[in-house]
């Protein structure tokens, strides 16, 4: 798509140019509705009212963007840390921005494109429920990666993405536990107005109950504190912690992420639960620190390196306009550690 000049928005607005200049320079000289009007069209088709910003040619931009949603969550540390290293190599800076779980990802990008040089854009974690209008707001090329629930009702040609099946990699956990003799099963899992990756690994969840033949019981869904960093070590520890006290009787945890699965094993440990021999303990996601605690963590592995790695070459072909949107799903791996064992 290509940049809305000042004479585009004059022209949508029905005034002159002149009058455009006035309502962004905030000129006394103008009708206040007319400058309302003047600003909505600036906002809704992301006008950039600097003239040195929106003549910046693109081709000489050396600027990629990660958009995180998560940051706190050691699997994106390893993917971050990766993706900088080819980004550097191909002589581009990386530029690293947290965004809010609450916060919308696209509009961070947007203010991005503005501020910055970009040559594209790497959207990690979080989710998607953007119209495609929106995105063609984007006129840098982005991919998704690890970004759960993108919407099936757009065109093919219009996002690329990386991911894991998070649903079925989910499913897989949840079904060697109850192969394990376990059925009672707790989740923490994460709240019930999240659309992303968080819904896939409650589904998965879900389903490997049912096809087992046991009931999805609410009283062992475990949502995150809301009021507590998403997916963080306090929210798996606070949970558990409240969960512990109802003495509702279950012979396995499934956390929805590794980090907060660590959490819950503190918790777990001050309630004098000896993990596995009192209680199985299992999470998501493949982190190192997993495979240093005491007891080792269970888990299902997504392959950090591989996905960062094809996040990165595929946005670069992108920019070179040596690919097409391509969308890649990964096998996730189950590690049986010794936080779990048959019953």
């Amino acid at each position: 798509m290509e940049e809305v000049t000042i004479k585009d928005v004059a022209r949508i607005c029905g005034v002159g140019v002149s009058t455009v200049s006035r309502a962004i320079n905030n000129h006394p000289d103008i009708n206040p509705e007319t400058k309302e009007m003047v600003m909505k069209v600036i906002k809704e088709h992301n006008y950039i009212p600097n003239n040195s910003a929106r003549n910046l040619k693109r081709q000489d931009a050396r600027a990629i963007a990660v958009l995180v949603k998560g940051i706190d969550n050691s699997f994106f540390s390893e993917m971050i840390r990766l993706m900088e290293e080819e980004i550097k190599r191909k002589k581009y800076t990386l530029v690293l921005q947290h965004v809010e779980f609450s916060e919308d990802e696209v509009d961070a990008a947007l203010e991005l494109v503005k501020e910055k040089r970009l040559r594209g854009i790497i959207f990690l974690g979080g989710y998607f429920i953007h119209s495609e209008e929106k995105l063609a707001q984007l006129n840098v090329p982005f991919v998704l990666s690890t970004v759960g629930a993108q919407p099936s009702s757009y065109s093919k040609n219009t996002y690329s993405s990386i991911s894991v099946n998070d649903e079925k990699e989910s499913y897989k956990m949840v079904d060697y536990l109850i192969q394990s003799g376990h059925r009672d099963i707790a989740v923490i899992c994460a709240k019930t107005t999240d659309v992303s990756i968080g819904k896939l690994r409650l589904d998965g969840y879900k389903r490997a109950l049912r096809d087992n033949g046991i009931p999805v019981r609410e009283d062992l869904m475990l949502e995150m504190k809301p009021d507590i960093e998403d997916y963080s070590l306090e929210n798996g520890y606070m949970v558990t912690k409240e969960f512990l006290e109802k003495k509702i009787p279950c012979t396995a945890i499934y956390v929805i992420s590794d980090i907060m699965a660590i959490g819950a094993g503190k918790a777990l440990a001050e309630a004098g639960l000896k993990v596995p021999d009192d209680i199985s303990l299992a999470g998501f996601d493949g982190v190192k620190i997993g495979k240093y605690i005491t007891p080792s963590l269970t888990t299902l592995r997504q392959p950090a390196a591989l996905m960062a790695k094809e996040t990165t070459t595929l946005l670069f072909d992108l920019i070179a306009g040596r690919a097409e949107h391509q969308h890649m799903v990964f096998e996730g791996e189950l590690l049986v550690r010794e936080s779990t064992k048959a019953i």
